[in-house]
């Protein structure tokens, strides 16, 4: 019979049980709480509103390029007249 390793969750259960009984269960928590934002900023990972700041600024951006790309081509259609005329 072939054994299964634990799960993620299972070792997660047997680490918090531990730290319970070490008494130790806040400074694990810290612990955790300070790896996970360190994996999280490594990933490169923005708070919803940074996102939200970030895609309307975007938007605007998006917007203003269309606005000069139609100011070009009217210009463009202008300069074709004169030089045709």
């Amino acid at each position: 019979m072939a054994l299964t390793p634990p799960t993620l969750g299972e070792v997660l259960k047997q680490i918090g049980d531990l730290a319970e009984k070490q008494n130790i269960k806040g400074e694990a928590d810290r612990a955790l709480k300070a790896l996970t934002q360190s994996a999280l900023h490594k990933l490169e990972v923005v708070s919803r509103e940074e996102f939200d700041a970030q895609s309307s600024v975007l938007e605007q951006t998006r917007a203003r390029v269309k606005q000069l790309e139609a100011e070009i081509a009217r210009l463009g259609e202008t300069l074709d007249q004169l030089e045709n005329s």
